[in-house]
């Protein structure tokens, strides 16, 4: 093996610099989302998993197919369409998918987290 191998990199060291963050949580490093494995205290560092499937929040309004990209809104903290108009913040594009359908009315859906970083939209609409 190579004497510069780190890690496989499904699991990463995350240090957080806000507030608490639970395990099972959706977390934004940068442009890639992953779920936090441990409690995650402010200024503390814990894993957290960029690929696998998680059940994660949902907005409640929308309908999402499965395979279809996901919108994380952070203002919400759940995932959304992808066809949903991104704030400034938002996560958009390859970093997370529908593993299922998720109907109007469910509050939480399967998401394949890829750990391929996203897009972080700058301004509304984009």
């Amino acid at each position: 093996m190579a004497k510069n191998f780190v890690q496989e990199g499904k699991v990463l060291d995350y240090t957080n610099t806000g507030a608490a963050i639970s395990a099972g949580s959706v977390v934004v490093m940068g442009a890639v989302l992953g779920v936090a494995l441990v409690d995650i205290a402010s200024g503390e560092t814990g894993a957290v998993q960029i690929e696998g499937v998680f059940t994660a929040p949902k907005v409640s309004t929308a309908g999402i197919a499965q395979g279809e990209t996901l919108t994380w809104v952070v203002a919400a903290g759940a995932f959304d369409s992808k066809a949903a108009t991104a704030a400034s913040g938002d996560i958009v594009g390859a970093t997370a998918f529908a593993a299922d359908n998720a109907g109007d009315g469910t509050t939480s859906l399967a998401v394949k987290f890829t750990g391929v970083p996203g897009t972080v939209s700058e301004a509304a609409g984009g």
